[in-house]
């Protein structure tokens, strides 16, 4: 017989005599092995699980169009492309416009956007009814909803005013002889008020139609008919002055009104509607050939459902892209919602490399969503590194004190041995060995029931399952070895330290 047979044969020969000692080192050891693995598997997991939990907290990362840059569906894809398929959850295109709801008299901020991307991004929206799935379908904001008394199956009459008209260079140019000019400005309440002039040969007003139908009734929609302050108009050169005259006399000091009327770019504001009056003088002033403006567009909607969200969003109507282009005409986006799976300093290293990546974005991240995700995640792996720490050493005084008692029993034997001729090593060694067997044996098994431990948790807390680490069953092994090895050190001390004529004489 071989001395490793002899030597294997002398451990599983002590451990049997033992079997009650042994089962409770054995025990305390296999616990520890599998709260270790099941803890170190959550470690490592739980940033994946809590990132897709953080997730529902909405998008941790903005691209927008750089300084004099457009953002295009075609652009925004192409920018998508530079994220790993995993860290990307998604992405929700927006384009932001104000809409005229002419028959209410208001106009609302609308967004259009990819309602598939957005239930990604921002799965906390709730929903009475449902998403808009077909075209001319509009998402109503709460808020909105009970302004307007709107409900799901409700229908909107939408329209859509040009901000400025799509040609380059100063709208003065167009400015000629027999020239008719269109613009539009923002009036009372954000609603869009659009003027249409005619110029004579002598590039002066020779006609005036406003349509002031956004604003309200008693006061702004009078600009539309009030003869005495369209007439004002007539005859005058642009660009025009409202409540300054071209002299730069306030309206009190300048004399009467066809005195200062005389003068050339100066009109008077119609009383009560100021805020209109402006805007009529600003989209004048702005005007451009009506052979090149942009049209104002209206189109019905059918209401699908009510958001409801406790924030900003209840505020604005959502149509999809398709039909935000269909009714403005135009491919544009203002911003691009992301939600993207990472830690914070790989989000700040996507940030930069897109920024600086010549694509003409600008990308920022939600510092509130960010700091508020990492923070949780570095308590939570800290809490679960500490319960692994105190667990094994928990199973380390366990262990000890087991062979503790053992080597208390094999005392008479052990001093026997040592006065028949058995070297200290040789004690260290069969102590030692006991332990590594047992580090070994439950470090494998401890792997095993470790990660249906953590399989277990990972289901009933984060709702999803966990996949096995082929590196976890090595280095628990290992570990548990260490952990036994370790344990046995201060029996081992004893047991060595034992002397054997104090036996033999039986003191």
């Amino acid at each position: 017989m071989t001395k490793r047979r002899m030597f294997l044969r002398m451990i599983t020969a002590s451990l049997l005599r033992r079997r009650s000692r042994m089962l409770i080192a054995l025990l305390s050891i296999g616990i520890g092995a599998t709260i270790l693995a099941g803890l170190v598997t959550i470690y490592y997991d739980v940033p994946r699980q809590m990132r897709a939990q953080m997730r529902s907290y909405g998008a941790n990362m903005l691209l927008m169009p750089a300084d004099g840059e457009t953002l295009t569906t075609e652009k925004l894809e192409g920018v998508l492309q530079e994220f790993p398929e995993e860290a990307l959850v998604g992405a929700a295109p927006y384009r932001y416009v104000r809409l005229d709801m002419t028959s209410r008299q208001q106009s609302f901020t609308t967004a259009g956007t990819d309602f598939t991307e957005v239930l990604k991004t921002s799965p906390y929206f709730s929903v009475e009814g449902r998403y808009p799935e077909a075209a001319r379908e509009v998402l109503v904001g709460k808020e909105i909803a009970e302004t307007i008394g709107v409900k799901e199956g409700s229908t909107m009459e939408l329209t859509w005013q040009p901000t400025a008209v799509a040609a380059d260079g100063d709208a003065s140019e167009d400015w000629v002889a027999g020239a008719e000019l269109i613009g539009s400005a923002e009036g009372w309440s954000g609603g869009r008020v659009t003027v249409t002039v005619a110029l004579d040969d002598d590039a002066r007003i020779a006609g005036i139609a406003v349509d002031a139908s956004t604003q309200t009734e008693e006061f702004g929609g009078r600009t539309q008919t009030d003869e005495a302050f369209l007439s004002q108009f007539i005859g005058k050169a642009l660009p025009l002055t409202l409540g300054v005259d071209s002299a730069g006399q306030d309206a009190s000091e300048a004399g009467n009104t066809a005195e200062r009327q005389a003068r050339g770019d100066y009109v008077d504001a119609l009383s009560g509607a100021t805020v209109t009056s402006t805007a009529i003088v600003e989209a004048l002033n702005g005007a451009r050939s009506a052979a090149a403006a942009a049209k104002p567009n209206t189109m019905k909607y059918t209401v699908t459902g009510i958001l409801v969200t406790g924030g900003e969003e209840e505020g604005y109507v959502f149509m999809s892209l398709d039909d935000m282009k269909n009714l403005t005409g135009e491919d544009k986006l203002d911003v691009a919602e992301l939600s993207v799976s990472a830690e914070e300093d790989q989000l700040n290293a996507y940030a930069e490399q897109l920024t600086s990546g010549g694509d003409g974005v600008t990308a920022r991240l939600v510092k509130r969503v960010t700091k508020s995700e990492t923070a949780v995640l570095g308590k939570l792996q800290a809490l679960v590194f500490l319960v692994t720490v105190v667990v094994l050493l928990l199973t380390m005084i366990c262990v000890s004190t087991t062979m503790m008692a053992v080597v208390s029993e094999r005392r008479r034997e052990i001093g026997l041995r040592k006065a028949l001729g058995a070297s200290d090593n040789s004690i260290r060694a069969e102590f030692l060995g006991e332990g590594i067997f047992l580090g070994t044996l439950d470090g494998a098994l401890g792997a095993l029931l470790g990660f249906v431990f953590a399989q277990v948790v990972s289901v009933n807390v984060f709702g999803s399952s966990i996949t096995f680490q082929p590196l976890l069953l090595p280095v628990t092994v290992i570990v548990s070895v260490v952990i036994a090895a370790v344990s046995c050190l201060a029996p081992i001390k004893r047991a060595v330290a034992i002397d054997p004529a104090l036996v033999l004489k039986g003191e």
